[in-house]
């Protein structure tokens, strides 16, 4: 009797649905506590990615010569940006996910297909990009480029200085520098992530959405790392691209890179296929890792929601 594989057959009732702004609740906290543990690795990401020299020799090696020659704050670069840049994000990927999941729900059972949350996982991600990602990015490479720690040797001396020199020498779109790949990469990211995470939530822990069941922080941890997996490797060349056009000064014919493809031609015929995904092995400590504490985190406060407000009423 149990041997069915419909997906609708393993719910004898309907799911309660959880309103978007729990989602978003819970993806912001999540990621205040992702943001200030994984810093370092992104900093470290962005110098590998920025690097055409071969001044690091690795991961291990950057983070060392950063610490070395800047001080160990330095692995902080950028940290107020980042952090209010993912508290935001997920807020909106979470949110705006849930919000288009609606119209892919069947309204008998309020099940989503997997087609379902692929489309609106990359609508989520195409939304958070455009809103709320590349802007912050743009703030954050910036940051997290320059280096020293002296205040008066530095062009930027903080994420709202550096944003009104921005708009003061590029103009207001100098702050949506590297637009196209970051909606490529989030889209994608997106798609990929919250697919994959009910997938590992109901293949390993038989967990459904809206049936009151909370997994363990551990739980939600192993679900989260192994959807943040894919992703990175998948969009490597967008985020490469991403970067270094939003590192870039300089717009048309002063800039080196002209837009998303003519980057990725030029990176391929000066460096190499494999420079498409430099800093890969940094974003496959920070992402994987970073999920997994954003749905530690995420999942608790839906559980917490769910016992108190969805599954509380007397049998």
């Amino acid at each position: 009797m149990e041997q069915a594989q419909n997906p609708n057959d393993e719910k004898p009732k309907k799911t309660v649905p959880i309103p978007p702004y729990m989602k978003s609740i819970s993806g912001s906290i999540g990621g205040v506590v992702e943001a200030t543990c994984l810093q370092p690795i992104d900093v470290i990401k962005t110098r590998l990615q920025l690097d055409r020299s071969g001044t690091y020799k690795g991961i291990l090696h950057c983070g060392k010569t950063i610490v070395k020659t800047e001080g160990v704050r330095a692995l902080w670069k950028g940290l107020t940006p980042f952090a209010t840049h993912l508290t935001l994000k997920y807020a909106l990927r979470m949110g705006s996910n849930a919000v288009l999941q609606t119209g892919f729900k069947d309204s008998e059972t309020g099940v989503i297909s997997n087609r379902g949350r692929l489309i609106s996982g990359f609508g989520a991600g195409v939304i958070e990009a455009l809103v709320i990602v590349t802007p912050f990015e743009v703030v954050k490479i910036k940051l997290q480029q320059q280096k020293g720690l002296r205040p008066d040797l530095l062009k930027y001396k903080g994420p709202v200085h550096c944003a009104r020199m921005i708009i003061q020498e590029e103009g207001l779109l100098g702050l949506w520098a590297g637009a196209a790949p970051t909606v490529m990469r989030n889209g994608t990211n997106q798609a990929v992530m919250f697919t994959a995470k009910n997938a590992f939530d109901v293949l390993l822990w038989k967990k459904h959405e809206g049936d009151g069941k909370t997994l363990q922080p551990w739980q939600s941890m192993v679900s989260g790392f192994l959807a943040g997996t894919a992703g990175p490797v998948c969009t490597g060349p967008f985020d490469v691209v991403k970067t270094r056009l939003m590192a870039q000064s300089g717009s048309g014919s002063d800039a080196k890179y002209k837009g998303m493809f003519h980057a990725i031609r030029t990176i391929f015929a000066e460096e190499g296929l494999l420079a498409l995904w430099k800093g890969l092995l940094p974003r496959l400590m920070r992402i994987p890792p970073g999920q997994a504490i954003m749905w530690g985190v995420a999942d608790q406060v839906i559980g917490f929601y769910e016992k108190t407000h969805l599954h509380k009423a007397p049998l």
